[in-house]
């Protein structure tokens, strides 16, 4: 337990952090997972679910939530799947 003013301040901080980036990271993975199901099931679907998700990635990494590399790598993945089938 943190004893100044400040260090409390802190924490309380840090819990909301954590909150939010936990919030934006699961919603990513609900949301990549959603698309790549999609792209093997083949529904219509796919190309709106995979829009999302980019827009969902390129908001975390502008925020600094993921890497930019790890965003750009996810989507190029995607991309290649939609373009395939």
């Amino acid at each position: 337990m943190p004893n100044k003013a400040s260090a409390k301040k802190e924490l309380r901080k840090s819990k909301k952090r954590i909150l939010i980036n936990d919030k934006i990271t699961s919603n990513i993975k609900d949301l990549t997972k959603k698309s790549r199901k999609s792209l093997l099931v083949k529904k219509d679907d796919a190309k709106t679910l995979i829009s999302a998700t980019i827009k969902a990635l390129d908001k975390a990494a502008g925020k600094g939530k993921i890497k930019k590399n790890t965003a750009s790598r996810t989507k190029s993945r995607l991309m290649k799947q939609l373009n395939k089938k």
